[in-house]
Protein backbone atom coordinates (compact mmCIF):
# COMPACT_ATOMS: atom_id res chain seq x y z
CA UNK A 1 0.00 0.00 0.00
CA UNK A 2 1.48 3.55 -0.75
CA UNK A 3 0.27 6.54 1.23
CA UNK A 4 0.42 10.13 -0.29
CA UNK A 5 -0.15 12.80 2.08
CA UNK A 6 -1.10 16.74 1.54
CA UNK A 7 -1.30 18.99 4.38
CA UNK A 8 -2.81 22.35 3.92
CA UNK A 9 -3.74 24.40 6.99
CA UNK A 10 -4.62 21.98 9.44
CA UNK A 11 -6.45 19.87 6.94
CA UNK A 12 -4.80 16.54 6.48
CA UNK A 13 -5.79 14.44 2.93
CA UNK A 14 -4.33 10.87 2.64
CA UNK A 15 -4.84 8.75 -0.66
CA UNK A 16 -4.62 5.27 -0.19
CA UNK A 17 -3.62 3.08 -2.84
CA UNK A 18 -3.31 -1.14 -2.88
CA UNK A 19 -4.28 -3.20 0.48
CA UNK A 20 -5.24 -1.84 3.92
CA UNK A 21 -4.35 -4.84 5.81
CA UNK A 22 -2.52 -6.76 8.61
CA UNK A 23 0.99 -5.67 6.90
CA UNK A 24 -0.04 -2.20 6.02
CA UNK A 25 -2.42 -0.95 8.80
CA UNK A 26 1.14 -0.04 11.05
CA UNK A 27 2.73 2.10 8.26
CA UNK A 28 -0.57 4.02 8.22
CA UNK A 29 -0.95 4.34 12.25
CA UNK A 30 2.53 5.89 11.80
CA UNK A 31 2.27 7.83 9.49
CA UNK A 32 -1.26 9.40 11.53
CA UNK A 33 0.59 9.63 14.84
CA UNK A 34 3.14 12.07 12.57
CA UNK A 35 0.55 13.81 10.91
CA UNK A 36 -2.54 14.76 13.94
CA UNK A 37 -0.70 17.63 15.08
CA UNK A 38 -2.69 20.33 14.24
CA UNK A 39 -5.14 18.46 12.13
CA UNK A 40 -8.85 19.76 12.31
CA UNK A 41 -9.72 18.18 9.14
CA UNK A 42 -8.64 14.54 8.12
CA UNK A 43 -9.96 13.09 4.78
CA UNK A 44 -9.02 9.44 3.45
CA UNK A 45 -9.51 9.55 -0.12
CA UNK A 46 -10.01 5.35 -1.00
CA UNK A 47 -10.31 5.85 -4.50
CA UNK A 48 -7.80 3.25 -5.50
CA UNK A 49 -7.64 0.91 -1.90
CA UNK A 50 -8.39 -2.21 -3.53
CA UNK A 51 -8.88 -4.02 -0.06
CA UNK A 52 -9.24 -3.40 3.76
CA UNK A 53 -8.95 -5.66 6.42
CA UNK A 54 -9.88 -5.86 10.04
CA UNK A 55 -6.24 -3.96 10.71
CA UNK A 56 -7.89 -1.54 8.58
CA UNK A 57 -10.91 -1.14 9.88
CA UNK A 58 -9.22 -0.62 12.84
CA UNK A 59 -6.29 2.23 11.88
CA UNK A 60 -9.60 3.48 10.62
CA UNK A 61 -11.56 3.67 13.92
CA UNK A 62 -8.38 4.78 15.48
CA UNK A 63 -8.04 7.81 13.50
CA UNK A 64 -12.18 8.58 14.30
CA UNK A 65 -11.90 8.37 17.52
CA UNK A 66 -8.98 11.07 17.65
CA UNK A 67 -10.32 13.66 15.37
CA UNK A 68 -13.71 13.46 17.44
CA UNK A 69 -11.21 15.04 20.08
CA UNK A 70 -9.67 17.34 17.73
CA UNK A 71 -11.85 17.94 14.48
CA UNK A 72 -13.30 16.11 11.67
CA UNK A 73 -12.69 13.07 9.68
CA UNK A 74 -14.19 11.95 6.48
CA UNK A 75 -13.72 9.36 3.74
CA UNK A 76 -14.27 10.22 -0.14
CA UNK A 77 -14.30 8.18 -3.15
CA UNK A 78 -15.18 4.93 -1.84
CA UNK A 79 -15.39 1.87 -4.13
CA UNK A 80 -18.31 -0.39 -3.90
CA UNK A 81 -16.27 -3.33 -2.43
CA UNK A 82 -15.08 -1.35 0.28
CA UNK A 83 -17.84 -0.13 0.80
CA UNK A 84 -19.79 -2.85 1.03
CA UNK A 85 -17.23 -3.64 3.88
CA UNK A 86 -18.37 -0.68 5.82
CA UNK A 87 -21.65 -1.73 5.41
CA UNK A 88 -21.07 -5.35 6.70
CA UNK A 89 -19.36 -4.05 9.78
CA UNK A 90 -21.39 -0.96 10.19
CA UNK A 91 -18.89 1.50 9.93
CA UNK A 92 -21.42 3.17 7.64
CA UNK A 93 -22.83 4.37 11.05
CA UNK A 94 -18.72 5.30 12.39
CA UNK A 95 -17.65 7.50 10.17
CA UNK A 96 -18.47 10.02 7.49
CA UNK A 97 -18.71 8.58 4.29
CA UNK A 98 -19.46 10.60 1.11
Amino acid sequence: MTIKSKKDTGKLTLTLTGRLDTSTAPNLEETLKESYDGVTELVFDLEKLEYISSAGLRALLSAQKTMNKQGSMKVINVGEEIMEIFEITGFTEILTIE
